[in-house]
């Protein structure tokens, strides 16, 4: 392989090698490839589902506001890092065409461009490495496969086409809402009917509110009488203050090296706390939490903000951190059952590879393409955004042969939402690109013409051919995305005051409570049409 770098190792004696079909196994702790040629573009991974995936500059990118959300959008670990960074995997691109990747094939490592070196670094211990070098397709799937030897492969159960509640009611959902919603797509070829966040009475307390009286298995019971499998959103990894499984059990969380609680974020008004993956009885609990919802009738399963279990920070037993989340994955994906369809997001992506069956590989979808606040001020590509979660899915179609990917739900309404046709389209068109179909339109708010466009999007087996980068072929059109991709330009002047200011005030608890509280009265509204 002729290859623009030279190989430095700090510790050569503990380095060894191993030859690979167009590639080159290193198994060292650090490592470190001098380039030969100056590169164009840097490939930056991000560590979880909503973290920010793209090939860039080679400019680092501005520190993510605000910080008080890094611990559940970013890995906190290297949230302030200043050169280009990725984890796990990392790739430079060449005048040529022609990319060099650095991936780890193993868990806690790290990538950085390190002006013109690309560096890699495991947190603990030595860790295998793959070097690889040619065209983009290639390399990613030498690289992709070599994962697949040590972590398993796509699942061969086929991916569902999924409705759930999320993106039209949010936590406005109850008994009846959810009733009607399913009576009214009784004729379009759903699989999964799946119900999303507020149904349970707190972030750690998972027992139906007093919104569903009858209890969760009547409404798996409604949703599998329409012959559709029963799908159910949970988030068993963290908790809010306020739960009684977090004021019960405050030993089973996280803690920081000063002894205390490691935050977990901020969200739904309150701080949140990680769920200790390594601590038994709270092992224990997860494993009574799947077998639970299984017993109402649950067999499709949407577990969420699970990056929480891989937070650095000082654990019951002392393993590496992406170890531990993976540890506690395994205790849920074994107590669940092999025959449910388990989907993971806000997910921490190498180390659940293998036990999962699909992976959320972006942020979740908006009615609306962008927020300038969010994207150009708060240089946050984490945020729910359209256009986040096109660029970060489409970097990310690379792990397609390790896992079903879910790049969040389609949108087909008029009602309720700001997408313009042509963006709505490019979402579309990505879905079909990653065989993956969800959308979240409520049947009530249908024109007839955007229910048959439904039907015929779920119906519908394309041919898919990729011409470039972001250029695909859909049966016989031709869809480019390359509008999509690019980031803001970096602000300078009047604009880098503003900015930051805005991250200031974005930093601050209260904010975030006004803007919940903002959101809560706007779902209000919605909830009294329907």
């Amino acid at each position: 392989m002729n290859i623009p770098f030279n190989l430095i190792t700090p510790f050569p004696d503990r380095t060894t090698f191993d030859k690979v079909a167009e590639g080159i196994i290193v198994t060292s702790k650090n490592i470190s490839l001098e380039l030969q040629g100056k590169p164009s573009r840097f490939y930056r991974h991000g560590w979880q589902s909503w973290s920010l995936a793209a090939w860039t500059d080679l400019r680092p990118l501005p520190i993510q506001k605000p910080a008080i959300l890094h611990p559940m959008q970013v890995d906190p670990a290297y949230a302030r890092e200043k050169r280009p960074h990725s984890s796990w995997v990392g790739a430079v691109e060449f005048e040529d065409g022609k990319i060099l990747l650095l991936g780890s094939l193993g868990l806690d490592a790290h990538v950085f461009l390190n002006d013109k070196q690309l560096e890699g670094t495991y947190e603990t211990g030595n860790g295998e490495w793959f070097i690889g070098y040619g065209d983009e397709t290639t390399v990613f799937s030498k690289y992709t496969n070599e994962l697949g030897k040590r972590f398993g492969t796509k699942t061969r159960k086929p991916a569902p086409r999924v409705w759930c509640s999320w993106y039209s009611l949010y936590t406005a959902i109850d008994e009846k809402i959810l009733s009607n919603a399913f009576n009214g797509l009784r004729d379009l070829p759903f699989d999964v009917l799946q119900i999303d966040d507020g149904w349970q009475i707190k972030i750690g307390d998972w027992e139906a509110n007093s919104k569903f009286p009858l209890g969760m298995k009547e409404v798996a019971g409604r949703i599998k009488s329409t012959g559709r499998q029963a799908g159910l959103w949970l988030a068993p990894l963290i908790a809010v203050k306020s739960s009684k499984l977090f004021w019960n059990h405050p030993d089973w969380f996280l803690h920081d090296k000063h002894g205390q609680l490691a935050s977990a974020g901020f969200n739904w008004g309150e701080p949140l706390y990680a769920l200790d993956t390594t601590h038994p009885a709270a092992l224990e609990w997860l494993a009574q939490l799947m077998k639970k919802v299984r017993t109402w009738g649950f067999n499709y399963l949407k577990l969420d903000f699970l990056y929480a279990g891989a937070l650095p920070g000082k654990r019951r037993q002392e393993m590496p951190r992406e170890a531990a989340y993976r540890n506690g994955l395994q205790v849920m994906r074994e107590a669940m059952g092999a025959d449910v369809f388990f989907l993971t997001c806000g997910a921490p992506i190498l180390p659940s590879l293998g036990l999962c069956d699909a992976m959320r590989i972006s942020t979740d979808v908006a009615a609306d393409w962008e927020n300038r606040n969010d994207v150009v001020y708060l240089q946050n590509y984490a945020v729910p955004s359209t256009r986040n979660a096109i660029r970060t899915s489409l970097h990310r179609r690379w792990l397609d042969p390790l896992v079903h990917l879910d790049p969040d739900v389609t949108y087909f309404r008029s009602k309720e939402c700001a997408l313009s046709a042509e963006q709505k389209s490019l979402l579309q068109n990505l879905a079909l690109i990653c065989d993956f179909k969800a959308t979240s339109d409520l049947p009530q708010w249908f024109t007839s013409d955007e229910r048959e466009q439904l039907r015929a999007f779920l119906k519908r087996k394309p041919k898919i051919r990729q011409i470039s980068r972001y250029v695909f072929q859909i049966d016989n059109e031709v869809v480019d995305f390359s509008s999509v991709v690019p980031l803001p330009q970096e602000l300078k002047g009047i604009e880098a005051v503003q900015a930051a200011v805005f991250g200031w005030l974005a930093n601050h608890d209260w904010a975030l409570k006004i803007n919940d509280q903002m959101g809560k009265a706007a779902l209000e509204k919605i909830r009294k049409t329907l």
